[in-house]
Formats: C-alpha cells, sequence, structure tokens
C-alpha cells in the first residue's frame, strides 16, 4: 500500500529567505497562507478598478494614525505572508521599514475568480489573526461582504451590502462610505 504524498509547509521565514534568494520570479503575484505557497490569480481590469476605487473610499475617510497598504504582506504567524489587495494598519508606513506589519484594523479582498479563496482560507485565516475587520469586494455581484468580530477562529458578524448601502469602517467609526463608491 502506498502512502498518500503529505504536503511541505513552509515557515514565513523560509518563503522569505526563498525569495531573496531568487528562487521565485520577479513577476510571480505570491502569497503564504498556512505554510502553502498560493499563486495570485493575474488581475483583470476591474479588478484594478475595484481596488483603486475602494483606496480612494478608504483614503477619504480614514484619519491620521493609520496607513492605507495597496497589495503588500501582512505577517499574521510563523506560516503566513498574506498579501491583501487593501490593508489598513494603524501607525505610519515609516513605522514599516524594517518588518511588515503583523495586524490590520481593516482587510480587503476584491474577489472574481478568488472568491471561494478569499471567503473560506482568508476568512478563517485573518480571523484567527485577530484583524476585526474583513471585507470582500464581489466584483461580478457589485456587493460587500462585511465579517467582523473575530472570535474562535471565524467571524461572529457577517453582512452582505449592495451598491445602494454604507459601511462604516470600524476605523472610522464616525463616517460612512456608499458601498457603490468602493466599486468602478
Amino acid at each position: 500500500m502506498t502512502q498518500p504524498a503529505e504536503i511541505r509547509r513552509w515557515t514565513r521565514r523560509e518563503y522569505e529567505r526563498l525569495g531573496e534568494a531568487g528562487v521565485f520570479r520577479p513577476d510571480e503575484r505570491l502569497e503564504l497562507v498556512n505554510g502553502i505557497v498560493y499563486q495570485r490569480p493575474a488581475q483583470d481590469s476591474w479588478h484594478s478598478g475595484t481596488i483603486q476605487a475602494a483606496q480612494e473610499a478608504l483614503r477619504r475617510v480614514l484619519t491620521a494614525g493609520f496607513d492605507l497598504r495597496i497589495q503588500m504582506p501582512l505577517a499574521l504567524d510563523s506560516l503566513s505572508e498574506p498579501v491583501p489587495d487593501l490593508a489598513v494598519v494603524a501607525g505610519h508606513w515609516r513605522d514599516y521599514l524594517s518588518a511588515h506589519p503583523t495586524t490590520a484594523v481593516l482587510a480587503v479582498e476584491v474577489s472574481a475568480s478568488s472568491a471561494r479563496f478569499d471567503r473560506e482560507e482568508k476568512r478563517l485565516l485573518y480571523a484567527a489573526a485577530g484583524i476585526s475587520e474583513y471585507w470582500i469586494l464581489y466584483v461580478k455581484t457589485k456587493q460587500l461582504e462585511v465579517l467582523r468580530d473575530p472570535q474562535d477562529g471565524d467571524y461572529r458578524s457577517r453582512k452582505l451590502l449592495k451598491p445602494g448601502d454604507q459601511v462604516a469602517p470600524l476605523a472610522a467609526s464616525g463616517s460612512s462610505i456608499r458601498v457603490a463608491d468602493l466599486l468602478p
């Protein structure tokens, strides 16, 4: 009887060393999630446009004390270095010159071909890391899923919003954003 193949999980440190050693091509869009290196799908124009729209909307409501990171890694734990489409982190970009942030107050994924991965793997990863708010922008259905209140490895609150609805990020609770403004 043959043994099933086992998955070799990489630590974040090993993953970063492989990158520094040039094992990965510079143009590869990769991220480490639970020890597995995933190739991120190519971006179509709607995906890119949605990132831009969400970036503009979030910049309008974020006050001083937060940095909005666009497709930059988060060093969440020893096995994960995901690259959310947008992440709001405490502080200033200069605070992260020697290391990636280890958490965020908001992570945002723009989801088209990666919907299942964003809804399942990333949701559980961000919740386990204690990220208080996770948004999934669904490009095809023009909806925003707002996940909050991480407990016991998952989010306890889930709302699905449409373009006519409004959302107030927890990091800027006194303001609101029209969901339509997050979409191109």
